[in-house]
């Protein structure tokens, strides 16, 4: 058999090894917002709506989320496919590297290829079924750029292949705007084969250049204003982002040259513009970039290309971009994904270039490339559930507000309440205005009969948060409890004015609406959650209460048929429905 399949099947099988706890792993965080509770997912409309719709989702990456829509319809909502599918993309991705640098003539290709598989920095975008984004971007990223080479190396369907490159590339785009980082990287490795590069090589890639620049002005717009990125957390001095964008860099490297203490959220560095010593992070990447510039006649040109990717590819995410992830840390593994192959190319060609003997570079690398591996299938167990993942985040950050708030959902759901408040209340302690913990300790609350703490929260959570829709839903429903309907009534038009789409808002505020005898508000309300969940049998029964009493008598009926062929097995529904009837039914002549 050719070296080159066993070292494919090779990839393959050490990939499925290292990845084999998360086939036993489950949804952790943002899953549910992309795929457990993602409506999209269920619906042609869904699938189409993700396209034309920037703002169907939380970030616009269609092609990603059109992957998920087809994961739902082929196993539901069993993770196992899941995690299958963005483990066999790594070693795709792994493969497509390994021929990707041979074709460029890199020593030590295949080597790289084996670190990029089992590093455990890329843990975070294989075991996290949300970074389907990470993994298909990264193929159609990687499969562009060998499709551009064939281009450039003037095969005789050249211009085929110059098409596919753009379809690709499109495609990468349209999965993570991360991936806008390709024509840069074609231009380096251009620079680094030929003696010169002319308009000729640059030409062909403006349109590369203008697709990456018109999805990166979009996901900035929708990461600001529709995924919340936007506040105190990203209102950043240019000063500010530079010292940022510098230390991201060394984090990163120091991460990939020596892997622990790795952790979902990393700490959120205090940021001083006013620190002389934060300075020295961006001076000593500019310091490196211009020595390898200044040395490429001794060096060549390759460790240039292969760190300028590297950085190139990372200090815009801090620098130019607001993601709503940078309200909990500058950093994250998964940001890395793609970056890091520089470092990995680079320090693979080192090796393979000293150790010139294929059997001695074996003897040498394979050790590193296990214990890599070790850590890998380590890191990969803290994937398992939402409970292991945030518990290993406080023990590595104790300081994350946002973990110990999670925990605490996760334990009050449980029934443990008590240690649920204990942790909202360390949340709020380290993070005094995170409205989230307010919201939950009052939920809490409110399971143990303390009204009044519940309410202060609420309020609290509100005053942070205006728009948060689900406080103001809540704290309506306390209201309500205590007699003050008028009060509820404001709280809950709130909700529904900044989500008009949530249908329990619209069926709570018209409950309120009709205790206070407004039925026509109420009717419109009631129909109006119906329209946005007609499954909703209680919304079905209430509306037909209503337009029994207005006198709409065989509208009602209709309605709690509705109700009845919902839930069948409700003796409630039934019971109004034959009540109704009866009522309505024409008198028997004698």
């Amino acid at each position: 058999m050719d070296l080159r399949w066993l070292l494919v099947f090779a990839l393959v099988g050490v990939t499925i090894l290292i990845y084999q706890p998360v086939w036993r792993a489950g949804f952790v965080w943002d899953d549910q917002q992309n795929v457990t509770d993602n409506q999209l997912l269920r619906t042609v409309n869904g699938l189409q709506e993700m396209w034309v719709n920037p703002r169907a989702a939380i970030q616009y990456y269609p092609l990603t989320y059109a992957g998920f829509w087809i994961e739902y319809h082929l196993w539901r909502l069993d993770p196992v496919g899941y995690h299958l599918v963005n483990v066999m993309l790594h070693a795709l991705n792994a493969i497509l590297l390994g021929i990707l640098l041979t074709r460029l003539s890199v020593p030590g290709a295949w080597l790289a290829a084996f670190i990029f598989a089992v590093h455990p920095v890329q843990v975070e975008s294989v075991a996290w079924i949300t970074e389907l984004k990470n993994v298909l971007s990264g193929f159609f990223f990687l499969s562009a750029f060998l499709a551009y080479i064939r281009y450039e190396g003037g095969s005789a369907h050249r211009w085929w292949f110059y098409g596919l490159a753009s379809f690709l590339f499109l495609c990468a785009l349209l999965s993570k705007t991360a991936t806008i980082a390709l024509p840069v990287a074609i231009l380096l490795v251009m620079w680094w084969k030929r003696e010169r590069i002319g308009w000729q090589h640059i030409l062909p890639l403006a349109p590369f250049f203008l697709a990456a620049a018109s999805m990166a002005t979009l996901t900035n717009w929708v990461e600001r204003y529709h995924g919340g990125a936007i506040g105190v957390e990203w209102q950043l001095s240019w000063a500010e982002r530079c010292l940022i964008a510098g230390r991201v860099v060394w984090f990163y490297a120091g991460k990939l040259l020596w892997p622990q203490s790795l952790m979902f959220i990393y700490p959120r560095w205090q940021i001083n513009p006013a620190a002389w010593w934060q300075y020295l992070y961006p001076v000593a990447t500019i310091a490196v970039i211009s020595s390898l510039w200044l040395l490429r006649k001794r060096l060549g040109k390759g460790p240039f290309a292969a760190v300028f990717f590297f950085v190139g590819a990372l200090v815009p995410v801090p620098a130019f971009f607001n993601l709503y992830f940078m309200r909990f840390s500058y950093v994250t593994d998964h940001f890395q994904y793609l970056p890091s192959i520089g470092l990995i190319a680079l320090v693979s060609g080192i090796a393979a270039s000293i150790l010139r003997s294929r059997r001695v570079l074996l003897a040498v690398t394979a050790p590193v490339v296990v214990a890599l591996g070790v850590l890998s299938w380590q890191h990969a167990r803290v994937f398992r559930d939402n409970e292991t993942i945030w518990r290993d985040t406080i023990a590595k950050n104790p300081s994350c507000w946002m973990a110990h708030n999670n925990l605490g959902r996760i334990l009050r759901e449980r029934g443990d309440l008590k240690a649920g408040i204990q942790r909202y209340e360390e949340s709020l302690r380290l993070k005094p205005d995170y409205a989230e913990a307010h919201y939950n300790l009052a939920n809490a609350y409110l399971q143990l009969g303390r009204v009044d703490d519940a309410v202060e929260h609420y309020e609290r959570a509100l005053q942070i948060e205006p728009s948060y829709y689900e406080a103001h839903g809540n704290l309506a429903f306390v209201l309500l409890r205590t007699g003050k309907v008028e009060d509820a009534i404001g709280h809950l038009e709130q909700a529904v004015r900044i989500n008009p789409g949530s249908a329990e808002a619209h069926y709570d505020l018209a409950l309120a609406q009709a205790e206070q005898g407004k039925l026509d508000q109420a009717k419109s309300h009631f129909e109006a959650a119906l329209k946005l969940d007609p499954g909703s049998a209680s919304a079905h029964y209430m509306l037909a209460i209503l337009l029994a009493k207005t006198g709409y008598t065989d509208q009602a009926i209709s309605h709690l048929r509705a109700a009845v062929q919902l839930e069948p097995g409700s003796d409630r529904f039934r019971k109004a429905l034959d009540e109704l009837q009866r009522i309505n039914a024409p008198p028997t002549p004698h």
